[in-house]
């Protein structure tokens, strides 16, 4: 299996990637702590690892942030695929916050003292290295728990590396009770390198390539044009479209939605099986945190005896414009004519509105998670 600066260096070779000081950089510094990961000795029992062993043993971690699409995950995907331990985890950061709470509620049932350690202790159990996509912080019950999970982990022997498109003093900023956040940004600064990746090409918005993110009306041109997109954003060839693979997205405790394609940040679903079956603001929400761009095909004309369905796509695009989700949709009509009468059209208008903006420049620019 070829060796990561290999894997940089042939998507440079094939013009997928420019050259970049700050992206090569990064790709040194992973692959100097792949290379400290596999010579580390096997550790013992995670109790040892827990009680017994050093924190100053483990590699020291990598927090790579920037702006959108300057090829943060790009890089912990080769880190990750590249990585010769089996011992490690990617994950969504939000999937992994999600994950913990669910494992801090089971704890709790025990009733056996503070949940934080013995879940820590499960983690560093399963992993040698956690891989974060996209750390950021929006809610104080994340906030609350972090410095001292964490710095369990990391005390554990885990090795942590994760993106952000916030400087870690950036995070939470402005958050309630930030002043118990504030260990966490500490704890980041002192036990993980700190890596910008600010460079010239945001490869995301390139993608796109001054293409249309809303195609009407729903027929075989809008298709064709929603799958080249597809191509763009995730390297998978059109051709091949129908052979990727859904995703079950974990909403709550023991409850999820299905993805029908589901790649590299990027997701599809029809009108229908988003707005057109019971879902609420936590299923959307959910979507938006988890995908960076999705694809919503068949957004009808909708009529007054579809004010469900209209009041689900306005608390869906609601939940995707406050996280900056690319939206990429094949509809019937333009924005301000999907909706012309019913209940609550004069809340539809708000959508209206976000459905302009999130096709500009400018939203397209934005960070996913940033409003």
């Amino acid at each position: 299996m070829a060796g990561l600066l290999d894997r940089y260096e042939a998507l440079l070779a094939g013009g997928e990637l420019r050259p970049d000081a700050e992206q090569r950089a990064a790709a040194e510094r992973l692959d100097k702590l792949q290379c400290e990961l596999e010579a580390a000795p096997a550790k013992t029992g995670f109790i040892k690892r827990i009680f017994g062993g050093s924190s100053a043993q483990s590699p020291q971690g990598v927090y790579m942030w920037g702006g959108v699409g300057r090829g943060k995950s790009m890089l912990m995907d080769l880190f990750h695929d590249t990585l010769g331990i089996t011992a490690k985890r990617r994950a969504h950061f939000h999937e992994f916050m999600l994950d913990v709470h669910a494992r801090i509620r089971e704890e709790r049932k025990k009733e056996s003292g503070d949940p934080i350690a013995p879940v820590a202790a499960g983690l560093a159990a399963e992993a040698r290295v956690l891989a974060f996509d996209e750390m950021v912080v929006n809610n104080s019950a994340d906030a609350m728990i972090m410095s001292r999970l964490f710095t369990a982990l990391i005390r554990s022997g885990v090795t942590i590396v994760t993106t952000s498109n916030r400087a870690p003093h950036e995070l939470y900023k402005d958050g309630l009770n930030r002043e118990h956040f504030l260990p966490f940004i500490a704890l980041i600064e002192e036990r993980l390198e700190v890596l910008t990746l600010n460079g010239p090409t945001d490869y995301r918005l390139e993608r796109l390539g001054g293409m249309e993110v809303w195609y009407t009306p729903i027929g075989p041109e809008a298709t064709a044009r929603v799958r080249e997109l597809f191509y763009r954003l995730t390297d998978y060839p059109p051709e091949d479209a129908e052979h990727v693979t859904g995703a079950e997205l974990q909403v709550g405790t023991g409850r999820t939605i299905h993805v029908p394609k589901s790649l590299k940040g990027v997701a599809v679903f029809s009108f229908k099986r988003l707005c057109g079956e019971p879902k609420g603001a936590s299923d959307y929400l959910a979507i938006a945190r988890h995908y960076h761009s999705v694809f919503v095909v068949a957004i009808p004309r909708m009529g007054p005896d579809m004010r469900n369905e209209a009041a689900r796509f306005v608390t869906l695009i609601d939940a995707f414009y406050e996280n900056g989700v690319k939206l990429i949709a094949t509809a019937d009509a333009q924005p301000a004519d999907l909706y012309e009468a019913g209940d609550g059209r004069f809340e539809f208008d708000r959508t209206v509105s976000r459905l302009m903006e999130m096709q500009s420049e400018d939203y397209l620019a934005r960070g996913h998670g940033e409003e």
